[in-house]
């Protein structure tokens, strides 16, 4: 082992160790705004990880769009909902725990198990003096074409989803002159009401 491969090793390490630890503090912080933020420290490690793959257009991605985008509009949609309520556990919370842990076993035993099993070589050699960008743009817009357009229209058609829903047509147009009085009248208490409440104040005097 030279010492550009231990270096390769030790970063790994150090970038696995944060991964998981992030990963854990996510699912076992108790506030959710700490989540938010160890969920970036996640993405972060993955984009190091893909750094040491010699992914770099990827890991770039990984921090401008999970990053610089998801886990910031995360954590302004929690900061922004600010709901001030303190945690109550299910009576049913043993249960969803251990079931919980069955599958995140499972999960972990077949992910494991497809890790030693796949072989990992390069099947094809990259040509001299490309870069990690020209090949994704070659296969973007040669053997992946059609799925790249068909996710370029999803995109569209949510964001004009996103602005149909966004506009307020079905509000009613409040003119100057009925301003007055549609929202600044308020509804009159009946008079009996107000009688009987204040004969109910003298005789509780």
């Amino acid at each position: 082992m030279n010492l550009a491969e231990g270096v390769q090793v030790v970063s790994f390490g150090i970038l696995a160790t944060m991964l998981i630890g992030a990963a854990l503090g996510v699912v076992l912080a108790s506030s959710i705004v700490y989540s938010a933020f160890l969920l970036g420290g996640v993405f972060i490690s993955i984009a190091g990880i893909y750094l040491l793959l010699n992914g770099d257009f990827v890991a770039a991605a990984q921090v401008l769009i999970y990053v610089g985008a998801v886990n910031v509009l995360i954590l302004f949609a929690i900061m922004l909902v600010n709901k001030r309520q303190d945690f109550t556990p299910y009576p049913s919370t043993n249960v969803r725990k251990i079931l919980t842990a069955i599958v995140s076993v499972g999960l972990f035993a077949l992910l494991s198990t497809m890790v030693l099993a796949t072989p990992w070589s390069y099947s094809t050699t990259p040509k001299a003096g490309d870069g990690s960008i020209i090949l994704i743009g070659e296969h973007f817009f040669s053997d992946f074409l059609l799925p790249f357009e068909l996710a370029s229209v999803l995109l569209l058609m949510a964001m004009v989803g996103a602005i149909i829903l966004a506009r307020r047509e079905y509000l009613p147009e409040v003119t100057p002159g009925d301003l007055s009085q549609t929202v600044l009248t308020l509804p009159e208490r009946p008079r009996e009401l107000v009688g009987a409440g204040s004969d109910n104040q003298e005789q509780l005097r």
